[in-house]
Protein backbone atom coordinates (compact mmCIF):
# COMPACT_ATOMS: atom_id res chain seq x y z
CA UNK A 1 0.00 0.00 0.00
CA UNK A 2 1.22 3.42 -0.56
CA UNK A 3 2.73 5.84 1.68
CA UNK A 4 -0.92 8.59 0.99
CA UNK A 5 -2.99 5.72 1.37
CA UNK A 6 -2.16 4.56 4.82
CA UNK A 7 -2.11 8.33 5.71
CA UNK A 8 -5.92 7.99 4.24
CA UNK A 9 -6.94 5.63 6.79
CA UNK A 10 -5.79 7.85 9.92
CA UNK A 11 -8.73 9.99 7.52
CA UNK A 12 -12.20 8.50 10.02
CA UNK A 13 -10.33 8.55 13.10
CA UNK A 14 -8.70 12.48 12.92
CA UNK A 15 -12.04 13.11 12.21
CA UNK A 16 -13.50 11.78 14.71
CA UNK A 17 -11.38 13.42 17.21
CA UNK A 18 -11.33 16.76 15.52
CA UNK A 19 -15.25 17.19 15.45
CA UNK A 20 -15.79 15.41 19.20
CA UNK A 21 -12.71 16.56 21.03
CA UNK A 22 -10.15 19.08 19.58
CA UNK A 23 -12.54 21.63 18.39
CA UNK A 24 -15.08 21.47 21.35
CA UNK A 25 -11.63 22.02 23.56
CA UNK A 26 -10.61 25.06 21.25
CA UNK A 27 -13.81 26.72 21.38
CA UNK A 28 -14.24 26.20 25.75
CA UNK A 29 -10.76 27.32 26.08
CA UNK A 30 -11.08 30.11 23.68
CA UNK A 31 -14.15 31.44 25.87
CA UNK A 32 -12.11 31.77 28.78
CA UNK A 33 -10.58 34.47 27.16
CA UNK A 34 -13.05 36.34 25.90
CA UNK A 35 -15.43 38.91 27.66
CA UNK A 36 -18.16 41.12 25.79
CA UNK A 37 -16.06 40.73 22.96
CA UNK A 38 -12.70 41.67 24.12
CA UNK A 39 -9.47 39.59 24.99
CA UNK A 40 -8.63 39.25 28.75
CA UNK A 41 -7.09 37.23 31.31
CA UNK A 42 -9.05 38.57 34.67
CA UNK A 43 -10.54 35.86 35.02
CA UNK A 44 -7.17 33.47 35.47
CA UNK A 45 -5.81 36.46 37.74
CA UNK A 46 -8.85 36.19 39.76
CA UNK A 47 -8.70 32.84 40.58
CA UNK A 48 -4.50 32.56 40.81
CA UNK A 49 -4.86 35.06 43.65
CA UNK A 50 -8.09 33.03 45.09
CA UNK A 51 -6.84 31.63 48.29
CA UNK A 52 -9.65 29.13 48.05
CA UNK A 53 -9.25 28.26 44.87
CA UNK A 54 -5.57 28.34 45.41
CA UNK A 55 -6.34 25.97 48.61
CA UNK A 56 -8.35 23.78 46.56
CA UNK A 57 -5.86 23.13 43.59
CA UNK A 58 -3.00 22.37 46.36
CA UNK A 59 -5.08 19.90 47.74
CA UNK A 60 -5.76 18.36 44.57
CA UNK A 61 -2.09 18.23 43.47
CA UNK A 62 -1.54 16.90 46.86
CA UNK A 63 -3.61 13.80 46.56
CA UNK A 64 -2.74 13.21 43.14
CA UNK A 65 0.85 13.30 43.57
CA UNK A 66 0.52 10.89 46.84
CA UNK A 67 -1.96 8.90 44.83
CA UNK A 68 0.87 8.48 42.54
CA UNK A 69 3.49 8.03 44.81
CA UNK A 70 1.66 4.96 46.49
CA UNK A 71 1.25 3.35 43.02
CA UNK A 72 4.86 3.32 42.31
CA UNK A 73 6.01 1.79 45.59
CA UNK A 74 3.54 -0.77 45.21
CA UNK A 75 3.11 -1.75 42.01
CA UNK A 76 7.11 -2.46 41.70
CA UNK A 77 7.68 -5.28 43.87
CA UNK A 78 4.35 -6.89 42.79
CA UNK A 79 4.87 -5.89 38.92
CA UNK A 80 8.52 -7.89 39.29
CA UNK A 81 6.85 -10.67 40.58
CA UNK A 82 4.90 -11.43 37.88
CA UNK A 83 7.02 -10.31 35.35
CA UNK A 84 9.56 -13.12 36.15
CA UNK A 85 6.86 -16.05 36.31
CA UNK A 86 4.88 -18.16 33.31
CA UNK A 87 2.28 -19.97 32.59
CA UNK A 88 -1.09 -20.14 34.04
CA UNK A 89 0.11 -18.63 37.33
CA UNK A 90 1.10 -15.52 35.90
CA UNK A 91 -2.11 -15.35 33.88
CA UNK A 92 -4.33 -15.45 37.57
CA UNK A 93 -2.26 -13.05 39.02
CA UNK A 94 -2.67 -10.85 36.52
CA UNK A 95 -6.22 -11.10 36.18
CA UNK A 96 -6.22 -10.58 40.05
CA UNK A 97 -4.43 -7.50 39.48
CA UNK A 98 -6.86 -5.97 36.63
CA UNK A 99 -10.34 -7.52 38.57
CA UNK A 100 -10.58 -4.28 40.33
CA UNK A 101 -10.97 -2.17 37.38
CA UNK A 102 -14.22 -4.48 36.88
CA UNK A 103 -15.83 -2.97 39.63
CA UNK A 104 -17.85 0.52 39.55
CA UNK A 105 -15.58 3.62 41.55
CA UNK A 106 -18.84 3.86 43.43
CA UNK A 107 -19.45 0.09 44.77
CA UNK A 108 -15.60 0.45 45.57
CA UNK A 109 -15.81 4.03 47.15
CA UNK A 110 -18.87 2.74 49.33
CA UNK A 111 -16.59 -0.06 50.34
CA UNK A 112 -14.13 2.22 51.52
CA UNK A 113 -16.58 4.54 53.55
CA UNK A 114 -17.49 1.49 55.19
CA UNK A 115 -13.75 -0.13 56.04
CA UNK A 116 -12.77 3.80 57.29
CA UNK A 117 -15.72 5.28 58.72
CA UNK A 118 -15.63 6.49 62.56
CA UNK A 119 -17.24 3.47 63.37
CA UNK A 120 -15.86 1.42 60.21
CA UNK A 121 -14.37 -1.65 60.45
CA UNK A 122 -10.66 -0.27 60.63
CA UNK A 123 -11.43 2.18 63.66
CA UNK A 124 -13.31 -1.19 65.63
CA UNK A 125 -10.19 -2.78 64.66
CA UNK A 126 -7.80 -0.49 66.10
CA UNK A 127 -10.18 0.12 69.11
CA UNK A 128 -10.29 -3.45 69.77
CA UNK A 129 -6.53 -4.30 69.77
CA UNK A 130 -5.52 -1.01 71.97
CA UNK A 131 -3.59 0.45 69.46
CA UNK A 132 -6.04 4.00 69.52
CA UNK A 133 -8.15 5.29 72.12
CA UNK A 134 -11.18 6.66 70.14
CA UNK A 135 -11.96 6.40 66.59
CA UNK A 136 -10.09 8.44 63.88
CA UNK A 137 -11.25 10.39 61.60
CA UNK A 138 -9.58 9.12 58.12
CA UNK A 139 -12.89 9.34 55.83
CA UNK A 140 -13.85 12.87 54.18
CA UNK A 141 -9.97 13.63 54.28
CA UNK A 142 -7.48 13.77 51.74
CA UNK A 143 -5.88 11.02 53.05
CA UNK A 144 -9.08 8.53 52.47
CA UNK A 145 -9.58 10.24 49.17
CA UNK A 146 -6.22 9.14 48.15
CA UNK A 147 -6.46 5.73 49.42
CA UNK A 148 -9.37 5.31 47.44
CA UNK A 149 -7.52 6.42 44.48
CA UNK A 150 -4.77 4.24 45.00
CA UNK A 151 -7.41 1.28 45.21
CA UNK A 152 -8.60 2.75 41.89
CA UNK A 153 -5.80 3.13 39.96
CA UNK A 154 -3.42 0.41 41.08
CA UNK A 155 -3.86 -2.20 38.81
CA UNK A 156 -3.18 0.36 35.91
CA UNK A 157 0.57 0.82 37.08
CA UNK A 158 0.66 -3.03 37.88
CA UNK A 159 0.02 -4.16 34.32
CA UNK A 160 1.75 -0.99 33.07
CA UNK A 161 5.04 -2.74 34.78
CA UNK A 162 4.69 -6.12 34.15
CA UNK A 163 4.21 -5.35 30.18
CA UNK A 164 8.18 -3.35 30.72
CA UNK A 165 9.77 -5.81 32.73
CA UNK A 166 8.59 -9.06 31.16
CA UNK A 167 10.76 -7.25 28.49
CA UNK A 168 14.13 -6.41 30.27
CA UNK A 169 16.46 -9.67 29.42
CA UNK A 170 17.39 -11.24 32.93
CA UNK A 171 20.89 -11.44 31.63
CA UNK A 172 21.68 -7.53 32.06
CA UNK A 173 20.49 -8.29 35.95
CA UNK A 174 23.50 -11.11 35.87
CA UNK A 175 26.12 -9.84 34.35
CA UNK A 176 25.79 -6.42 37.31
CA UNK A 177 26.12 -9.16 40.23
CA UNK A 178 28.59 -11.14 38.09
CA UNK A 179 30.36 -7.72 38.15
CA UNK A 180 30.33 -7.56 42.18
CA UNK A 181 26.96 -5.90 42.39
CA UNK A 182 24.54 -6.73 45.22
CA UNK A 183 21.00 -7.81 44.66
CA UNK A 184 19.58 -4.29 45.55
CA UNK A 185 22.51 -2.04 43.68
CA UNK A 186 21.69 -4.22 40.10
CA UNK A 187 17.58 -3.35 40.48
CA UNK A 188 18.63 0.27 41.41
CA UNK A 189 21.24 0.89 38.18
CA UNK A 190 19.84 -1.73 35.89
CA UNK A 191 16.59 -2.76 36.40
CA UNK A 192 15.14 1.16 37.69
CA UNK A 193 16.19 2.97 35.01
CA UNK A 194 15.28 0.23 32.00
CA UNK A 195 11.83 0.69 33.83
CA UNK A 196 11.14 4.45 33.30
CA UNK A 197 9.19 4.14 29.79
CA UNK A 198 7.11 2.24 31.87
CA UNK A 199 6.80 3.58 34.82
CA UNK A 200 6.28 6.80 33.15
CA UNK A 201 3.69 5.65 31.57
CA UNK A 202 2.43 4.44 34.57
CA UNK A 203 2.94 7.48 36.45
CA UNK A 204 1.01 9.94 33.65
CA UNK A 205 -2.07 7.92 33.94
CA UNK A 206 -2.23 7.53 37.50
CA UNK A 207 -1.14 11.30 37.84
CA UNK A 208 -4.13 12.74 35.16
CA UNK A 209 -6.72 9.95 36.47
CA UNK A 210 -6.11 10.94 40.02
CA UNK A 211 -5.95 14.68 39.38
CA UNK A 212 -9.14 15.01 37.17
CA UNK A 213 -10.86 12.03 39.50
CA UNK A 214 -14.77 12.71 40.62
CA UNK A 215 -16.70 10.11 42.08
CA UNK A 216 -13.87 8.60 44.76
CA UNK A 217 -13.12 12.53 46.01
CA UNK A 218 -17.16 13.51 45.93
CA UNK A 219 -18.02 10.20 47.92
CA UNK A 220 -14.66 9.88 49.98
CA UNK A 221 -13.88 13.45 50.51
CA UNK A 222 -17.05 15.08 51.21
CA UNK A 223 -16.33 18.93 52.04
CA UNK A 224 -13.14 18.70 51.31
CA UNK A 225 -13.41 19.85 47.61
CA UNK A 226 -10.12 18.95 44.98
CA UNK A 227 -10.84 20.60 41.44
CA UNK A 228 -13.10 18.42 39.83
CA UNK A 229 -15.67 18.66 42.65
CA UNK A 230 -15.02 22.51 42.26
CA UNK A 231 -16.07 22.31 38.58
CA UNK A 232 -18.75 20.33 38.97
CA UNK A 233 -19.94 22.65 40.87
CA UNK A 234 -19.38 25.54 38.86
CA UNK A 235 -20.91 23.88 36.06
CA UNK A 236 -24.18 21.63 37.69
CA UNK A 237 -25.26 23.57 40.86
CA UNK A 238 -24.44 27.30 39.81
CA UNK A 239 -24.63 27.12 36.21
CA UNK A 240 -21.24 29.43 35.82
CA UNK A 241 -20.38 27.83 32.60
CA UNK A 242 -17.37 30.18 31.91
CA UNK A 243 -16.01 29.89 35.65
CA UNK A 244 -16.54 25.66 35.00
CA UNK A 245 -14.48 26.41 31.52
CA UNK A 246 -11.74 28.27 33.32
CA UNK A 247 -11.30 25.68 35.92
CA UNK A 248 -11.33 22.88 33.08
CA UNK A 249 -8.52 24.79 31.54
CA UNK A 250 -6.21 25.30 34.35
CA UNK A 251 -6.61 21.51 34.77
CA UNK A 252 -5.27 20.80 31.75
CA UNK A 253 -2.41 23.05 31.40
CA UNK A 254 -1.02 21.36 34.68
CA UNK A 255 -1.80 18.28 33.33
CA UNK A 256 0.59 18.83 30.48
CA UNK A 257 2.96 20.88 32.90
CA UNK A 258 2.99 17.90 35.31
CA UNK A 259 3.55 15.45 32.34
CA UNK A 260 6.35 17.50 31.40
CA UNK A 261 7.79 17.37 34.29
CA UNK A 262 7.68 13.59 35.02
CA UNK A 263 9.18 13.08 31.75
CA UNK A 264 12.09 15.13 32.54
CA UNK A 265 12.81 12.92 35.58
CA UNK A 266 12.48 10.13 33.63
CA UNK A 267 14.88 11.83 31.12
CA UNK A 268 17.61 12.42 33.97
CA UNK A 269 17.16 8.90 35.50
CA UNK A 270 17.36 6.72 32.06
CA UNK A 271 19.05 9.49 29.14
CA UNK A 272 19.10 6.93 26.89
CA UNK A 273 16.10 4.84 27.32
CA UNK A 274 13.27 7.02 28.91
Amino acid sequence: MKRSGRYFLLLPGLLFLSIFMIIPLVLTISSTFLEDGSFTIAGYMNFLTDAYFLDILTTTLFVALTTTFFCIVLAFPVAYYISKINGSKKALLLMLAIFPLLVSPIVRSFSWMIILGRNGLLNDLLLSIGIIQEPLTILYTPVAVAIGLVHLFLPLMIVTLVGVMENIDSDYIRAAESLGASKTTAFLKVMFPLCMPGLLIGSTLVFVGSFTAYTTPALLGGQQRVISTFLYQNAITLNDWNTAAMIATIMIVLTFVVTGIFQKIATMLNPGGA
